[in-house]
């Protein structure tokens, strides 16, 4: 059985977070708004799990919610450049860490152009 990550789709960002009692993905800081936190989380798990897309994933938004277009893009791009992984949505769809880091690209150009 491989490993099961939810993805909730935010209006500003989407979310990825394994099932699991601690927030080692950066998911409840993030949907509380605490952004610093889910960014040390973050950073500190990437350390450890460099390829893990929920990570990268979850980073950008929080880069892209903190007005960090440029890193936010490295990190879909990160995501893009490794193997699609299959990822459940909070609404029991599922996509795949390509198609998530596509739609958070398009968001990024949405925001740029809204400026």
């Amino acid at each position: 059985m491989g490993r099961i990550v939810t993805i909730a789709a935010v209006a500003v960002a989407m979310v990825a977070t394994p099932a699991m009692a601690k927030d080692r993905v950066g998911y409840k800081a993030i949907s509380a708004g605490s952004l610093s936190q889910a960014e040390a989380t973050l950073t500190r798990e990437r350390i450890i799990f460099p390829s893990r897309p929920e990570l990268m994933l979850n980073l950008a938004a929080v880069y892209a919610r903190t007005g960090r277009i440029d890193q936010a893009r490295a990190l879909y791009g990160e995501v893009m450049a490794r193997e699609a992984v299959p990822m459940d949505l909070a609404d029991g769809a599922v996509l795949s860490s390509h198609e998530i880091a596509r739609r958070g690209l398009a968001r990024l150009g949405a925001t740029i152009a809204s400026r």
